[in-house]
């Protein structure tokens, strides 16, 4: 019965704040946060006890991850281990030094300060990743920056909480040996799953699909997260890691989409519910008592930990609005301070009093995240446009038998060659600045995003015979050749590649018709190079084509260990070889009498 009480209140709340915060613009995280504290202990006192229903809601944050690492293949998390270990460590040792500075110039001990300094660093994982999902923001480059930033923060997780320990007056030899153990221990854990999900998993989940029962298999479905989760909090590791891992192995499989369906509902109910006991966690007695000291802390919080962003995004050579958007998003405290804090407390490192205010600190300024985000977006406008967002294009055509995804310089001249032969076609552009530009000079386009399954189905993508991606962005490129290979692979795909690594991970999904965008025209300018030097039309066409017979050859061989780098140097050193003999080979035949071979 109290069980059904309390859900009652929280259900309540959330049905009444949640939607009037989104209609008033402060977005669904926003309104969440104030239903928590309206119902919690500080205000209304309707809840039960906050530890609880917080260590029940992180199953959100772990849900979330799972999803997340379903949608990044081994391949392109590997892609991305510079970014994480380079950026995410930068932003995580700057910001710990200067936030342990400034807790030495208030007079804390230097193990104080430095936990101080290192707890406050984290980001909010939920808080973060929820508001980029809301605003369609994941796969932009300060999206990928902040996803990188926030997984190297939760490994880093599992050396804090070991270390924290050893800072408190009995650390010892005892505590150093405890050290050691744990971290073997995660190691281990790590590597077990890894293995056994590789060849476990997806055996597992393909016998519960035989039974073709829907409950079943969403069950089975969270049985493989909470079950990671769960290994993973045994040795001391983040629940949230632990799913994400799984969520990883499971990223290539057949059973990818229909996870994500099944987990999806619970994600964001218990996702809700954990912004709601953030929420309830705010001690409003503590904060309306030392008003002064609290908002001084957190708009100094909110400052160091936005310019550190800002100025590491700018390193990372991503543009002004990037680095802003960057800096804002992870710009306030994150859950694993109030673990953080909370072992301090417990080893006796730091007193309860300081940690109060700290955990104080965090919530607000998880408060302050989606305020910060709305007055960048109706008032600064730093990184968006001035428009307001626009529904995406009913689409009118289902019977064309070309589909082209991207209407860039690469899509048009794709559009105007088809539309010279009178061959009908549909577009699909996912910037609606770019659909109005060219829709000027008479191109029709519709504005929609090629990687939304409804969207292809209007397109009429179970009818056409050839779809193009020409889509700019590299994430979004993949994930579209993904969806469209899984659902319509009747389909032949021509797709435009920004690069090689963007071809190598087309070529991945089983794309088999890729053009680098740059290849060809570089192949052609070299023929007109060698021509300028002297040689014969004939002599400088046969030297580019025969270029670029070797380099085809090379990208489909170099597919097959593009992961291993290694490997890759070593086969480019002897492409390089090979070639070269082969244009010697050429000048030798070319010199003999007759020009024939012996």
């Amino acid at each position: 019965m109290i069980f059904l009480q309390q859900s009652l209140v929280f259900l309540g709340a959330a049905v009444l704040i949640v939607p009037l915060s989104k209609k008033l613009g402060l977005g669904a995280v926003l309104g969440y946060l104030i239903a928590g504290v309206i119902i919690g202990p500080s205000a209304l006192g309707l809840s039960g006890d906050v530890g609880d229903i917080m260590h029940f809601s992180e199953l959100g944050v772990v849900l979330l991850l799972f999803i997340i690492g379903l949608e990044l293949q081994p391949s392109r998390l590997w892609a991305l281990r510079k970014t994480i270990f380079g950026l995410g460590g930068a932003q995580l040792v700057v910001t710990a030094s200067l936030l342990t500075l400034a807790g030495l110039s208030f007079d804390l001990s230097l193990n104080t300060a430095l936990i101080t300094g290192l707890a406050l660093a984290l980001s909010s994982t939920a808080f973060a990743l929820q508001i980029l999902a809301e605003k369609k923001q994941l796969t932009s480059q300060y999206g990928r920056s902040s996803f990188a930033i926030l997984l190297l923060q939760d490994l880093a997780v599992i050396p804090l909480l070991a270390i924290i320990p050893l800072m408190s007056i009995e650390g010892s030899d005892i505590g150093q040996n405890n050290t050691a153990l744990a971290i073997s221990k995660a190691v281990l854990v790590i590597a077990a799953v890894i293995v056994f999900g590789r060849l476990l998993l997806r055996p597992f989940l393909r016998l519960v699909a035989l039974t073709r029962v829907h409950e079943i298999f969403s069950a089975a479905a969270l049985l493989v997260v909470v079950g990671t989760a769960l290994l993973m909090q045994q040795v001391g590791l983040s629940m949230a890691l632990g799913a994400f891992l799984a969520g990883v192995l499971l990223a290539d499989s057949e059973y990818r989409h229909e996870l994500e369906a099944n987990i999806e509902p619970f994600k964001g109910l218990l996702l809700g519910l954990f912004f709601i006991a953030v929420g309830m966690e705010i001690d409003l007695g503590l904060i309306i008592n030392q008003a002064s000291v609290v908002v001084g802390l957190v708009l100094s919080l909110i400052f160091i930990k936005a310019m550190v962003l800002y100025v590491i995004g700018r390193f990372y050579k991503h543009s002004h609005a990037s680095a802003t958007n960057l800096a804002l998003v992870l710009s306030q405290g994150g859950e694993f301070a109030f673990v953080l804090l909370s072992v301090a407390v417990s080893a006796q490192v730091m007193q309860k009093p300081l940690a109060d205010l700290l955990i104080a600190v965090v919530s607000i300024s998880m408060v302050m995240t989606p305020i910060l985000l709305i007055l960048n977006e109706k008032v600064l406008k730093i990184g968006h446009g001035t428009g307001e967002e626009r529904d995406y294009d009913a689409i009118d055509t289902h019977d064309h038998r070309v589909i082209i995804a991207g209407f860039g310089r690469f899509g048009q001249i794709i559009a105007r060659t088809l539309h010279m032969k009178h061959i009908a076609f549909t577009t699909l552009e996912s910037s609606f600045e770019q659909v109005d530009f060219v829709r000027k000079y008479g191109s029709k386009v519709y504005f929609g995003d090629a990687s939304r399954l409804d969207l292809l189905r209007a397109a009429g993508a179970d009818k056409a015979e050839v779809f193009v991606l020409a889509i700019d962005d590299v994430a979004a490129s993949i994930k579209t050749a993904e969806m469209v290979k899984r659902h319509f692979p009747h389909l032949k795909i021509y797709a435009r590649a920004r690069n090689r690594p963007h071809a190598y991970a087309l070529m991945d999904i089983g794309v088999e018709r890729v053009v680098r965008e740059t290849f060809y025209s570089s192949v052609t300018l070299v023929c007109n190079v060698l021509q300028g030097l002297g040689l014969t039309p004939a002599d400088a066409k046969h030297a580019a084509q025969k270029f670029e017979e070797h380099d085809e050859m090379l990208l489909h061989q170099q597919q097959k260990f593009h992961h291993d780098e290694q490997r890759l140097i070593a086969s480019a050193q002897t492409a390089a070889k090979d070639l070269e003999n082969l244009f010697e080979q050429d000048t030798q035949t070319a010199e003999k009498p007759g020009g024939q071979e012996s």
